[in-house]
């Protein structure tokens, strides 16, 4: 399945697309408008709390996870849209697109690991172990101080791989990712983000994290919060090019795939806004500053730009197909690109 924008050839139109970081749309028809095979889908409910300092956090408690969780299944039943994927093998197995779900944050599990189980059991596939912050079981990107995986964690990181869950490392620190990858029995991903030899920010992966998840087996999306992906004043598609041109260089073709992480459709108050990002980007400015009086490494410049503009819409996976090919990448690298890599990753972990 793939969105067909006008002018795209009949071999485009066939091309498998799969984002590595979505959301449920509330119009579920918006997936087949954004052409979507297969995505992995981040289900969880947060809570913005603040904490001593008055800085905004996301909670994630295990009680509103798991109600969206059933929640996710219930509504995706007998859907044509969209199915919840339990095995990596249900990619093109019926129509609709292969959705698997994620939290993105071990938060719901607490202290309780016998929840990963229960989580697997009712659909959860993907687990993310932290989002910016420090918890219970991972260092977080966003700390003043890095640290790994925590005992917990370790504990944690074991039970997915038992189970098989995807252990997803975004957001998390440096150590973080690199423990992950060094102690998982299964490739692992970084779901979403983008490379620090582009643009050097701690929720950026060095190119020895790239390397180490590659060498797992695993791989990494490239999503589209363009604050992260150059620091150049006006974004551009190119700039989205050359974040995956540098990952295929550091770990291979097989190790890059797209992520979105705004809402299918766009991010709403951008697209509201025709996408200026001049007045858009005020919208992160508080959080920004926030960061930056806490003395966290990465937000000592001021952004002037949250979007592409010409990926914050339905059709971005077409258009970035299209200029992967006009950027000189071989067809079957932009199928692997575009989906094909996320596909086999599943597969190779969830059977």
């Amino acid at each position: 399945m793939a969105w067909s924008a006008p002018g795209v050839t009949m071999a485009e139109k066939r091309r498998y697309y799969m984002d590595g970081l979505s959301f449920l749309p509330e119009d579920l028809g918006q997936i087949e408008a954004a052409g979507l095979g297969g995505m992995i889908c981040d289900i969880s409910e947060i809570e913005e709390v603040r904490d001593k300092d008055g800085v905004p956090r996301y909670l994630r408690t295990f009680e509103k996870c798991s109600a969206a969780l059933d929640a996710t299944v219930k509504r995706l039943a007998n859907r044509p849209e969209a199915f919840v994927a339990l095995r990596g093998s249900d990619v093109g197995s019926r129509p609709g697109c292969a959705t698997f779900l994620q939290f993105q944050s071990c938060e719901p599990v607490g202290t309780d690991l016998t929840r990963i189980a229960d989580f697997h059991r009712r659909g959860l596939r993907v687990l993310q172990f932290t989002h910016h912050n420090n918890n219970l079981f991972a260092g977080g990107a966003l700390e003043r101080a890095w640290s790994g995986l925590t005992p917990l964690g370790i504990e944690g990181l074991a039970e997915m791989n038992r189970v098989g869950i995807v252990p997803d490392v975004s957001h998390g620190s440096e150590p973080t990712m690199l423990e992950a990858a060094r102690r998982s029995t299964t490739p692992i991903l970084l779901s979403h983000g983008a490379c620090r030899a582009i643009v050097d920010h701690p929720r950026c992966a060095s190119d020895t994290v790239i390397r180490a998840i590659a060498d797992k087996g695993g791989m990494m999306g490239i999503f589209m919060m363009s604050f992260w992906l150059t620091r150049d004043a006006v974004p551009t598609v190119d700039h989205l090019i050359a974040q995956i041109r540098h990952v295929a260089n550091v770990a291979g073709i097989e190790a890059v795939g797209i992520s979105n992480d705004f809402p299918m459709a766009g991010q709403t108050n951008l697209v509201a806004l025709n996408n200026d990002n001049a007045e858009g980007v005020k919208e992160y400015l508080p959080w920004w500053q926030a960061m930056r009086e806490q003395k966290i490494a990465g937000f000592d410049w001021t952004p002037d730009h949250v979007v592409i503009p010409e990926l914050n819409n339905i059709g971005r996976m077409a258009t970035i197909a299209a200029t992967l090919d006009k950027a000189g990448f071989r067809s079957g690298d932009i199928d692997r690109i575009m989906g094909e890599n996320w596909r086999r990753v599943l597969t190779d972990i969830l059977g």
